[in-house]
C-alpha cells in the first residue's frame, strides 16, 4: 500500500520554517539528510530551482535540537557572489530601539555588488545567507530596498553574544583562508576532575619528599633550598596565571624539569661551598667561593637548557611551544632563586656570629668522600652494554612491532569511554569495525571497565554532523553495556551515575597529524645542533660536543626501544603522542644539563691539574658523583609519585621520563664522558710546568 509507506528524506525533515531556509530537521538526523542530499538520485527530484544550489546547515544555538537548511545559490563554480575579502569593519552594536544589532562597512568594489545583491534579495523576497566555514552563521532579509554606499545594519532577535560572533564572521571572512579545526580536544568535567586530584596529590607527596630530603640531606641549609624552591614553583604559576596559560602535560613536564634544574643549582652550590670548607676556609668566605665557583656550571647548565627550548619555541607546534614556554620561565625564575634567594638566606644566617650551618647532617657528612671509582676504566664495558640495548631498540623500532602512534601522529577520532562493568576489548573491537569499517582499534585503558576506541572513520570531515554521527553510532552499539535507562545525552557527557560513558575525546587531522611530526623532529635536530655549537664554542673543543650529542641521541633511542619493545606488554597505555613528545624533549634537556655540569668539572680540574692520563677525568666524575646522585633522586621522586599517584593518562608520559632520567645520568658518566676522552686522548698531555728562571740562573 503506497499510502503506508514512509519516504526516508520527509520522515526526518520538516518543509518549512520561520526564516529563509528551505526546512528544519533534528540535530542528530543532520548527518543522514545530508548523505540523502548529495545522491544524485535524490537531487533529480528535487524542483528544478533546487536542483543545483548548496545545501547547507546553520550553525545550531546552543542547547538547541533541531537546525535549519538552507538552500543557497551562488554562480556555476559555486561561488558567493559576495566574499569576506570586500567587507572593510565589522562590529556588533545596537539599533535605535535599542536591541542587539551588527553594523557592517564595505569596501568601494563590494558596495557596488551589495547593492545588486540586496535588490536582487528585495524583489524575490529572499534572504542573504552569512556562512563562514560552511555553517549559516544568520540569514537576514532586505526590508527597504538595495542598500547603496556599502553600509548597512543587520538586525533580528540576536542576544548580544550572537551580535559579537556574526560580527566575528565578518571580520574573519577578511581573511586569505577559510579558518579549519584541524584538531580538538574534548575532556569530560568527571575526567577533568578526576585528573585535578589526582595531579594535585601526587604533585604535593613528591614535593614533600624532596623538601624533607633536602633538610636530611643539608640540614639548616636544606630549609633555605627549600625556601628558594617553593618560590621558584610560586613564580612559575605566577607568571603562567598571568599569561593565562593552560596546564597540559607537557606543560607539566616542563615544571618537572624546572624543578629538578632547580634542585641541582642549589646541590651544585652546597657541594662546592662543602669542598671550600674541607679547605680550611672560613664560613664567609667558603659561602663567597663556593657561589662563585658554581656559577660557571650552573650557566652552562642552564643556558644550553635555555637554547633549545628556544629552538623548540621557534620550531615547534602548540604542546611543543607549551614545554618551551613552561622551561623558559622556569629557567629564568630557577636562576634567580637559586642565585640570589638562597645566598641572601645564607648570608642573613652566617650574619649572626653565633649561629653554625654546616651544609651537612650527621648521618651525610662523610656520603660521597673518598670514593674513586674508575668511570674511563669500565667504559669498554659500558660500550657494549650500550650499544648492544641500542641495537636490540634499534631493531624493535624498524623490524618489529615497533611503535604504537597515537592518534596525534596518524590523524583521527578518539574516545575514552568508561563502563559499569568489565568488557572485552576484542569483542566491542569487532563490532566496532563492522559500524565504521577496518582500522578502528579498542584497548583497555586503565581499569578493566574503561576503554580507548580509535577510528579514522570520517577523519577528513568536518563539522558537527560526523561528530553527532559517529557518537550515535558508539551508542547504539555499546549499549547493551551501559547501564539500563542511560541517555544518549549522558553517555556523551559522561555524566551519568559513576561518571560512565565518554569521558574525554580527541580529534586530529591528517594534516596537523603530519605537521607534528616534522615540527618535532626539526625541533630536536635544531635544538642539538645548537648545543653542539655551544659546547664548542664553551669548551674549545669539538670532542666535548661530541661526547654530548652522542650521549643525547643514546638516551633518546633506548626510551624509543623500550617504548618499541615493551609498548603492547606494560598493564597502562604506551602510545607515542605529544605528550611522548615532551618527554623525549625533557630527557633531552635532563642529559644535556647532567652532562655540561660533568663536563664543566672535568675542564676545571684538568686545567687545575693537568690531564694525566685520564686520571684527573676520573678524579672529577668521582667529586660529582654527590651531586649527580643527588639531582637525579630528588627529579625520580617526583616523577614515580606523579606515576603512581597521578591518574592513568600520566603514565605512559611519566613512565618515558622515568626511563629517561635514569638512562640519562647513566650515560653522563659512561657514555659522553669516555666519548669525549677517547677523542681526545691523543691530543693532549699533561702540561708540563717551566722552572722560574731566578730559580735556574741561582742552581746554575
Amino acid at each position: 500500500d503506497l499510502s503506508k509507506q514512509v519516504n526516508p528524506l520527509f520522515d526526518k525533515f520538516q518543509l518549512g520554517a520561520p526564516s529563509y531556509a528551505v526546512g528544519i530537521a533534528a540535530i542528530k538526523d543532520s548527518a543522514t539528510i545530508g548523505s540523502y542530499l548529495r545522491m544524485k538520485e535524490i537531487r533529480r527530484l528535487l524542483p528544478a530551482d533546487l536542483q543545483f544550489v548548496k545545501f547547507v546547515w546553520e550553525r545550531p544555538a546552543e542547547g538547541s535540537e533541531i537546525v535549519e537548511l538552507y538552500a543557497l545559490k551562488s554562480n556555476r563554480e559555486m561561488e558567493p557572489r559576495i566574499s569576506g575579502d570586500v567587507v572593510s569593519d565589522a562590529r556588533d552594536d545596537f539599533d535605535l530601539g535599542g536591541k542587539p544589532a551588527v553594523s557592517m562597512t564595505m569596501n568601494t568594489k563590494g558596495a557596488k555588488e551589495w547593492e545588486k545583491l540586496t535588490g536582487d534579495a528585495y524583489n524575490n523576497q529572499t534572504g542573504i545567507a552569512i556562512v563562514l566555514d560552511n555553517k549559516v552563521y544568520t540569514a537576514p532579509g532586505v526590508s527597504s530596498g538595495p542598500i547603496s554606499g556599502g553600509r548597512s545594519e543587520i538586525t533580528g532577535k540576536f542576544t548580544v553574544n550572537e551580535t559579537k560572533d556574526i560580527s566575528n564572521v565578518l571580520r574573519a571572512g577578511k581573511l586569505p583562508a577559510s579558518a579549519e579545526i584541524i584538531q580538538s580536544e574534548i575532556v569530560g568535567p568527571s575526567l577533568g576532575q578526576e585528573a585535578i586530584d589526582s595531579g594535585f596529590a601526587s604533585f604535593l607527596i613528591a614535593m614533600l619528599f624532596v623538601l624533607l630530603w633536602m633538610i636530611f640531606y643539608y640540614g639548616k641549609a636544606g630549609i633555605f633550598a627549600d625556601i628558594a624552591l617553593m618560590l621558584n614553583i610560586l613564580l612559575i604559576f605566577g607568571v603562567l596565571t598571568s599569561l593565562g596559560a593552560v596546564l597540559t602535560l607537557p606543560g607539566i613536564a616542563g615544571i618537572v624539569l624546572t624543578i629538578g634544574m632547580s634542585v641541582d643549582a642549589n646541590v651544585l652550590i652546597f657541594e662546592r661551598i662543602k669542598e671550600e670548607l674541607a679547605k680550611g676556609k672560613g664560613k664567609s668566605q667558603a659561602v663567597a667561593d663556593g657561589f662563585s665557583n658554581a656559577l660557571s656550571s650552573i650557566l652552562d647548565a642552564n643556558i644550553t637548557t635555555g637554547l633549545t627550548a628556544i629552538i623548540l619555541f621557534v620550531f615547534g607546534s602548540g604542546p611543543i611551544k607549551g614545554f618551551a614556554t613552561t622551561l623558559l620561565i622556569g629557567i629564568i625564575t630557577s636562576l634567580f632563586t637559586a642565585i640570589f634567594i638562597t645566598r641572601l638566606l645564607v648570608d642573613w644566617y652566617l650574619s649572626g656570629r653565633t649561629r653554625r650551618l654546616d651544609f651537612t647532617t650527621s648521618l651525610t657528612k662523610n656520603l660521597f668522600k673518598n670514593i674513586n671509582i674508575d668511570f674511563l676504566g669500565k667504559r669498554k664495558i659500558a660500550y657494549i652494554f650500550s650499544t648492544t640495548l641500542v641495537l636490540i631498540g634499534l631493531y624493535s623500532l624498524f623490524f618489529g612491532q615497533g611503535l604504537q602512534q597515537g592518534v596525534d601522529f596518524v590523524g583521527g577520532r578518539t574516545y575514552q569511554i568508561r563502563f559499569e562493568n568489565e568488557v572485552n576489548p576484542s569483542e566491542i573491537a569487532s563490532e566496532l569495525n563492522t559500524v565504521f569499517g577496518s582500522g578502528t582499534g579498542v584497548k583497555t585503558y586503565g581499569e578493566a571497565n574503561q576503554i580507548k576506541v580509535t577510528t579514522p572513520y570520517k577523519v577528513d570531515v568536518e563539522g558537527i554532523e560526523v561528530d553527532n554521527e559517529i557518537q550515535d553510532k558508539l551508542f547504539t552499539t555499546l549499549q547493551k553495556l551501559l547501564p539500563d535507562g542511560m541517555t544518549k545525552a549522558d553517555f556523551i557527557t559522561g555524566d551519568g551515575e559513576n561518571s560512565i560513558g565518554i569521558l574525554q575525546s580527541v580529534k586530529v587531522g591528517p594534516t596537523i597529524a603530519d605537521d607534528i611530526k616534522n615540527n618535532a623532529f626539526l625541533a630536536i635536530i635544531g635544538s642539538l645542533a645548537v648545543v653542539f655549537l655551544y659546547i664548542l664554542l664553551r669548551f674549545r673543543k669539538w670532542q666535548f660536543s661530541l661526547g654530548a650529542v652522542v650521549a643525547v641521541l643514546h638516551d633518546v633511542l633506548i626510551v624509543l626501544g623500550i617504548f618499541s619493545l615493551f609498548g603492547k606488554i606494560m598493564p597502562f597505555n604506551m602510545e607515542i603522542d605529544q605528550a611522548f613528545i615532551a618527554a623525549i624533549l625533557t630527557v633531552i634537556g635532563y642529559s644535556l644539563n647532567d652532562t655540561v655540569v660533568v663536563f664543566d668539572r672535568i675542564r676545571e680540574i684538568i686545567n687545575e691539574k693537568g690531564w694525566k692520563a685520564g686520571e684527573n677525568t676520573n678524579l672529577a666524575l668521582n667529586s660529582t658523583l654527590g651531586r649527580t646522585l643527588n639531582t637525579s633522586l630528588t627529579t625520580l621522586v617526583v616523577l614515580l609519585a606523579i606515576f603512581i599517584f597521578g591518574g592513568e593518562s600520566l603514565r605512559g608520559f611519566m613512565f618515558a621520563m622515568i626511563i629517561g632520567i635514569v638512562v640519562g645520568t647513566y650515560s653522563s658518566l659512561f657514555i659522553a664522558t669516555p666519548v669525549m676522552y677517547d677523542t681526545l686522548k691523543k691530543s693532549v698531555s699533561s702540561p708540563v710546568k717551566e722552572k722560574p728562571k731566578s730559580m735556574a740562573k741561582a742552581k746554575a
